[in-house]
């Protein structure tokens, strides 16, 4: 694996401007993904996950300032203009976006689409040309006759199948990175194992890099390399996906794996409360006022990740919980 990364970001940092005031939706997430390897970001609705990637891509609305430093290669995305965004978006880095259905347009055929996919990066194309390379992608991500798919509408897909069609389209130009944001969401679970599968052939054939956000960590477990675990708006741990299910020191990620359903467990055992309000966000670490292991030198300074066991973990009493299973 190349010791060079596909993807890192540095002390990003999103704050949105609003009536109410600045809401601080990510607060200095740092982050490498390296070819070939997949990165799984989870945590609860509202963590920064997929603001997160959205600022990489500069596809945020107006009100988000942006700060921080994000590079595919040498190219700085953060703070870079249209015309640089433009040639980074869908050639060196991709989105597989929550809903397709909502993410392709109803008015033109799938085949099209993901066409002008492949003419906005090779203008030499004609147009022929890349309607036969549509058909190959549709081909590649597993769609069955494809030249006849082509010709049909988004609304004569199912969902699995618009999910391939999105898939189609984010690997249309053989990114580096492909960021893939809750790629099963609403999908049963054939189709999810299906969906999953293509991404992992992708990335083991085309050497991507795959950053996959995610509520399950059943499809974490199955799909990541290495797992980062945010909660408002910050990276509260960070470790290998073995390390992680089988050695967590973060009492939120603790909260989050008795969570889950799990074979033999006769009940689960969710986290209590609800995620801090990041208008006010908490001082010191976010996760104290749920935790059942604060204490009061948990409204300090905000924790950073510190090395323990096999994991890093930011909380100030992650030593003194080593030992709790």
């Amino acid at each position: 694996m190349s010791t060079e990364s596909a993807l890192s970001i540095r002390d990003l940092r999103v704050t949105f401007k609003t009536l109410l005031g600045n809401v601080q939706a990510v607060r200095g997430v740092s982050l490498d993904v390296q070819p070939g390897e997949v990165l799984g970001v989870v945590g609860e609705s509202g963590s920064g996950k997929s603001v997160s990637f959205l600022a990489v891509m500069g596809l945020l609305g107006r009100n988000a300032v942006i700060e921080g430093s994000a590079k595919v290669g040498d190219t700085e995305l953060v703070g870079a203009n249209q015309r640089t965004l433009r040639k980074v978006r869908g050639n060196n880095v991709a989105m597989i976006f929550q809903d397709p259905l909502s993410a392709l347009n109803p008015v033109h055929r799938v085949g099209a689409q993901v066409a002008e996919m492949v003419l906005a990066h090779h203008h030499g194309m004609s147009k022929d040309d890349a309607a036969k390379r549509a058909v190959e992608l549709l081909d590649i991500v597993g769609i069955p006759q494809p030249e006849q798919r082509a010709r049909q509408y988004a609304h004569e897909f199912s969902g699995g199948m618009r999910q391939r069609v999105m898939i189609a389209m984010a690997i249309a130009n053989d990114p580096k990175v492909l960021i893939a944001d809750e790629p099963t969401t609403a999908l049963d679970v054939t189709v999810q194992a299906q969906i999953l599968e293509v991404i992992d052939r992708i990335r083991k054939e085309m050497g991507t890099a795959v950053v996959l956000i995610t509520h399950d960590l059943g499809v974490v477990a199955r799909m990541a390399d290495r797992v980062q675990v945010m909660y408002a708006g910050r990276v509260v741990e960070r470790a290998d996906v073995h390390s992680l299910f089988h050695q967590s020191d973060h009492p939120y990620t603790r909260g989050l794996l008795a969570s889950q359903p799990t074979l033999g467990r006769e009940r689960l055992s969710p986290i209590p409360g609800a995620p801090p309000n990041m208008l006010q966000p908490p001082s010191g670490c976010a996760f104290r006022v749920r935790c059942a292991h604060a204490a009061p030198e948990c409204a300090g300074d905000v924790p950073e990740l510190i090395q323990v066991r096999r994991t890093e973990t930011a909380c100030v009493r992650a030593q003194e919980l080593e030992a709790l299973v």
